[in-house]
């Protein structure tokens, strides 16, 4: 599990007034993602006539997460379209840039920084605030009429307003604990698999071939399984991301 664990770059823990202000190996490769991520896009940015292979990428990205917010909230969700993106594409390149092989390299391995509830959970609260500083900003204290669907009858409205407020509340926890469990849950089996793989040559040639050849087979698998599963989450979020967006914006 030490692919997991969070550690500082410089050998000890820098505090300062009771707080951890270490620069770990979490921190690290949240620069690498957005260094990763700031590159990509500077590079797409051209703006030629006849667009390449880079920017065609960058403004298929863009294209895709604007159709989808418009599609979601309409016309006015082209406003969300900075945040969504940054969202979406600060996923997908943290869940991709985790699943690269840099374990061949000794003394290195990548580090997933969406595996660790922390960081999923500060992005859905500050999307989740979001949603709430624009329902709130839109519509003052009738956003709480989100919480009482039309046409409930007088007797249910209490049940019905606590039951939906409580639904309303629970939503930044199951949208940052779905990316959380997803990434954590595939890097351990890639891990169980290459020890499957390594034990296996460790213990000659008739194992390797029962065991370390089956298992590099589905490791082989399971990795490309992981990619569309680090794509597919940073869809995920982004698209519940402006689902919310959508009830704060359209109060029905």
């Amino acid at each position: 599990m030490h692919q997991f664990l969070i550690e500082p770059l410089f050998g000890r823990h820098w505090i300062v007034n009771g707080y951890d202000l270490s620069f770990t190996n979490s921190a690290l490769w949240m620069v690498i993602t957005v260094a990763s991520l700031a590159v990509f896009m500077l590079g797409g940015m051209k703006r030629e006539l006849v667009p390449g292979r880079w920017q065609a990428a960058v403004e298929g990205f863009t294209g895709f997460v604007q159709g989808m917010l418009t599609s979601n909230i309409g016309p006015e969700g082209k406003r969300f379209v900075p945040y969504v993106f940054s969202l979406f594409m600060f996923i997908l390149f943290a869940n991709v840039l985790g699943l690269l092989p840099f374990g061949v390299v000794p003394g290195w391995h990548p580090f997933t920084i969406t595996s660790h509830l922390t960081v999923t959970g500060v992005l859905a609260i500050i999307s989740f605030s979001i949603v709430l500083i624009v329902g709130f900003g839109r519509h003052g204290f009738h956003f709480f009429s989100l919480f009482v669907p039309h046409g409930t009858p007088v007797l249910m409205i209490p049940l019905i307003f606590v039951v939906e407020l409580l639904s309303f509340l629970v939503r930044p926890f199951s949208l940052g604990l779905r990316l959380f469990v997803a990434m954590t849950a595939g890097h351990i089996l890639l891990k169980v698999l290459a020890g499957f793989v390594i034990n296996g040559i460790n213990l000659g040639v008739g194992y390797a071939a029962i065991i370390t050849l089956p298992s590099f087979v589905l490791m082989i698998g399971i990795t490309l399984l992981e990619l569309l599963v680090a794509a597919i989450q940073a869809y995920v979020f982004a698209l519940l991301t402006s689902v919310y967006l959508n009830d704060a914006v359209n109060l029905h």
